[in-house]
């Protein structure tokens, strides 16, 4: 299936980009999220008519994004979490608890934003969290878990 992307993907093009994607990828992601539109005439047509809108709003996203990063500066977070004796958490922690203790300080997160590169944290310590603002914006933030 051939779509046109209306906005930019990672690990897939930018915006204006006609790429091959798997039929399923297309019909139940992209095409429904309003990431990408079916590439035919009249939907490309209707594209380069609002191209210059839609780099517009993807400028602005792109700023906001930006802009939320500098939010980040210098914040660390500490959760506490029950333990045992050697530091091994009874549970886990996870994006949902991540997301509530960044809200808690006043930043507000979604849960989809978080990044944890080897899955729910297990042990007390500090980790580094990766918050993925935009597909141009990352954010590293240190997270300390102390137990209870």
């Amino acid at each position: 299936m051939e779509v046109i992307l209306l906005e930019k993907i990672e690990h897939l093009g930018v915006m204006g980009d006609r790429v091959k994607v798997k039929p399923g990828y297309g019909r139940n992601f992209l095409i429904p999220k309003g990431k990408a539109a079916a590439a035919t005439a009249a939907n490309i047509a209707t594209f380069e008519a609002r191209r210059a809108e839609l780099e517009q709003a993807a400028a602005e996203a792109l700023a906001a994004a930006q802009a939320r990063r500098d939010q980040f500066a210098g914040l660390v977070i500490k959760l506490s979490a029950k333990a045992g004796d050697e530091g091994k958490l009874f549970g886990s922690v996870g994006t949902v608890d991540i997301a509530h203790a960044i809200t808690a300080a006043g930043i507000t997160v979604e849960r989809s934003e978080i990044r944890l590169s080897s899955g729910p944290l297990r042990q007390v310590g500090e980790h580094d969290v990766l918050l993925h603002l935009h597909s141009d914006v990352n954010v590293e933030l240190k997270l300390v878990i102390e137990a209870e």
